[in-house]
């Protein structure tokens, strides 16, 4: 029998990813829309012809046949709704980041440990098949040792929604960091079995879109929620280096720059090979055999990576698994993040 689910903030991540993944699995059934705006919550019943729209998740907690919530709002929300929920003893899964700060994320996975229940954040690329490839190649010693990640961000004109609540650090917590970087980052840690981060410094700019009125862009996703009456106080560039008990990680990642060039890539540097993986996308591998030098693009099925993610949810809210993107796990890219932070605020290197 399919579980029910409530999907919390109807937004542009909620109908792109979560509640088309639920409704194409099987095992699930949405009970409940919510968001604090009701148009949105009532064009989620009448776009997808099921469930009932609310308004204020608080109705809905002690619901007795709610097994699993989604929680799809701006990252100032993440702890609170996660945390009544968990004590409501529902499974969550949170978009990421998971917080806006790493004391935040500490809270969630100390409730997470205190009810029992799920608590998955939604770092999807983890259930991506291309990265998935990567690891098991990692794992197997196909590159050797892997002892330098290099990982690239960077857009050229394109922050989200000036003045709304990606521009905004009591509501996002960040910028292009928070906002991109957390997949990056994720995916990196993933691919190296979460290696223990020893030592991050890092740099933080808010320059290209603090004058919104006179911002010239290229393109701009979530342009329905810019005010220029706003708040624009977060990072648009962000640039640092990271040892961990694996390999050491530099990175530089750009919502804007003066530099006419979009790209995302992450690149793996082993004394066997090196994978240079395209976010989102397939990836090359470079090594030698028999003397001669080797690049070649495995070809492979793809699956659906936000369909993955939400079929292994709810499979873990029946089995008990711990999947790989679970809180205790996922913490370690929020205590890296705060620590990139907390460097460029102290202009000096953060010791974990």
């Amino acid at each position: 029998m399919p579980i029910k689910v409530a999907v919390i903030g109807c937004g542009t991540i909620a109908n792109t990813a979560h509640i088309p993944s639920y409704l194409a699995c099987p095992d699930a059934e949405i009970k409940y829309f919510c968001d604090i705006i009701p148009e949105r919550a009532d064009a989620a019943v009448e776009k997808y012809g099921c469930g009932k729209a609310v308004y204020d998740y608080h109705e809905i907690l002690n619901d007795p046949e709610i097994t699993a919530v989604s929680v799809c709002t701006p990252n100032k929300m993440h702890p609170i709704i996660t945390c009544d929920f968990l004590r409501a003893g529902k499974n969550v899964l949170c978009e990421k980041p998971a917080a806006r700060t790493y004391n935040e994320a500490l809270e969630m996975q100390r409730v997470q440990h205190e009810t029992g229940k799920v608590l998955n954040i939604g770092v999807v690329n983890r259930f991506n098949t291309a990265v998935n490839e990567i690891r098991k190649m990692i794992q197997a010693g196909e590159l050797g040792e892997v002892y330098h990640v290099y990982v690239n961000f960077r857009a050229y004109r394109s922050i989200p929604g000036l003045g709304g609540a990606f521009t905004t650090k009591e509501i996002a917590g960040g910028g292009v960091l928070i906002d991109w970087g957390v997949h990056y980052l994720d995916i990196v840690m993933y691919c190296m079995n979460d290696p223990e981060p020893k030592t991050v410094s890092g740099k933080a700019f808010s320059k290209l879109g603090v004058d919104m009125k006179n911002y010239v862009y290229e393109g701009m996703w979530a342009e329905n929620t810019k005010d220029l009456n706003g708040t624009y106080d977060v990072d648009d560039f962000v640039t640092g280096f990271i040892r961990t008990a694996g390999p050491t990680i530099t990175f530089n990642g750009a919502w804007a720059q003066n530099v006419r060039d979009a790209s995302g890539y992450i690149e793996f540097l082993g004394t066997k090979a090196g994978i240079k993986l395209r976010y989102g996308g397939d990836f090359d591998v470079s090594t030698v055999k028999d003397g001669k030098l080797y690049t070649y693009t495995p070809a492979f099925e793809s699956k659906p990576m936000f369909q993955e993610e939400i079929n292994a949810f709810v499979r873990c809210t029946q089995t008990g698994e711990k999947l790989p993107s679970h809180i205790d796990t996922v913490i370690i890219t929020a205590k890296m993040m705060q620590a990139i932070y907390d460097s460029s605020d102290a202009e000096r290197e953060i010791v974990l």
